[in-house]
């Protein structure tokens, strides 16, 4: 198992490992006490996992009520996160109550957000069970859900008090969503590592140790700039391209696929702006497509344009575009949110 450790508002321990969902009943009353928790989950993970997960908390003497919603991005919504902030209310949950969150970054982002505001705020546990919730959605204290303009759109900085990452857990994910997460690994390592960029190249992924890498990666970034307002903004490339892909797709994109989208779009921008070698771009879209990512969309550029201009990104009349300079290095563009078009252009999106 490794361990670890995030220096934030509130720190915490980011455990990766096997067998964690075993243990995680001692594993969470060691930080919070046990008390009341509300298990979250949703109709995909619930039926592999909540009834131990369950057994887990109650072990440990917590009193357990759970809520588990329909599977998919649809679902982290104003009216999804509603109902849960009445099932918390209805279950007489108290300003010492805990929210497990088990599932992916979708059930991460809504219970870390309703967490955050039930009663002013309560504390919450990610139990990540998807490789993209693992590597990044589960770790800085990101939590929102969608609005109709967008994506992320309605949210708060809200950090857990433990991230258990059990890697067994991961077995039971289909191929699709593996590779999705793999986008954010690879962005990972475009931002940070040539290193780990020529391991996945090689195809030498060892899951614990990769999963390990990313988290230390954005824990650096994370302790550096919590609140998201300089560096940390680096995390988010591939993504001005990718929200608006995955939002024009009416998210039948997975949240990889439509990073993977928009980081090699980026890139091949970046290539023809001279701002990197050509072969930078080449590689980034080639380990895209080896891993079985798409790495361009039918989906109209001015579609595109309109959705990205909504995003939470955008600073008035300016958007910061994040752009790789080399392998393992990058730089945070900031451009008039008139000139998005030309670098979709350059990128390759018509």
């Amino acid at each position: 198992m490794r361990t670890i450790h995030v220096t934030a508002s509130r720190d915490y321990d980011v455990l990766v490992g096997p067998g964690l969902l075993d243990v995680c009943g001692a594993r969470i009353a060691a930080v919070t006490g046990a008390g009341a928790a509300a298990l979250v989950s949703d109709t995909h993970v619930a039926p592999l996992y909540a009834q131990k997960v369950r057994a887990g908390l109650e072990g440990a003497g917590f009193r357990v009520t759970e809520h588990v919603i329909p599977a998919g991005e649809g679902s982290k919504n104003l009216a999804v996160w509603g109902e849960l902030l009445e099932h918390l209310a209805s279950e007489r949950l108290g300003r010492d109550a805990v929210v497990v969150a088990l599932g992916g970054g979708v059930v991460g982002d809504l219970a870390g957000f309703a967490a955050a505001v039930y009663q002013r705020g309560v504390r919450f546990v990610q139990m990540p069970t998807s490789l993209l919730a693992a590597v990044d959605a589960s770790v800085g204290g990101k939590t929102a859900v969608d609005l109709p303009s967008g994506k992320n759109l309605a949210g708060s900085f809200h950090q857990p008090s433990l991230v258990l990452c059990d890697t067994d857990a991961l077995a039971t994910l289909p191929p699709l969503q593996i590779r999705s997460g793999m986008a954010e690994v690879i962005k990972t390592a475009v931002l940070f590592s040539e290193e780990l960029f020529s391991r996945l190249e090689r195809g030498e992924v060892d899951e614990e140790e990769t999963i390990a890498e990313c988290v230390g990666f954005k824990r650096d970034v994370v302790a550096a700039d919590e609140f998201d307002t300089g560096e940390r903004a680096k995390l988010n490339l591939g993504h001005t391209v990718g929200h608006a892909v995955e939002k024009c797709s009416g998210y039948a994109l997975t949240h990889g696929e439509a990073v993977s989208v928009g980081l090699a779009t980026v890139a091949r921008a970046a290539a023809v702006r001279g701002i990197c070698a050509p072969e930078t771009a080449w590689r980034v879209a080639a380990l895209l497509e080896k891993t079985g990512l798409p790495v361009s969309t039918d989906i109209p550029a001015a579609a595109l344009l309109e959705a990205a201009l909504s995003d939470k990104k955008r600073r008035g009349d300016t958007l910061s575009l994040i752009v790789p300079e080399a392998i393992g290095r990058c730089r945070i563009e900031r451009i008039p949110a008139a000139e998005l078009m030309g670098w979709m252009r350059d990128g390759g999106l018509q």
